[in-house]
């Protein structure tokens, strides 16, 4: 699974359509690009590990950006 949430989260900072697609529907965006239809809950775990770990990617971004000035 971690390797999924990986690929998703390389795949939304690469591509930015693939971005606005999973900000839109996430659920639609994760199987197109995983090829594979999951259990809804099965999917719905992966949409929250990915969205937590953007947020802490956006989280050290920004403490290094204040750091940095």
């Amino acid at each position: 699974m971690k390797e999924k949430i990986d690929s998703i989260i390389k795949k939304i900072n690469e591509d930015p359509s693939f971005k606005e697609k999973f900000t839109n529907e996430p659920i639609k965006a994760v199987e197109e690009l995983l090829g594979i239809d999951l259990p809804e809950e099965q999917i719905n775990q992966i949409i929250d590990a990915v969205k937590a770990k953007l947020k802490t990617t956006d989280v050290v971004d920004k403490i290094k950006g204040l750091f940095e000035k």
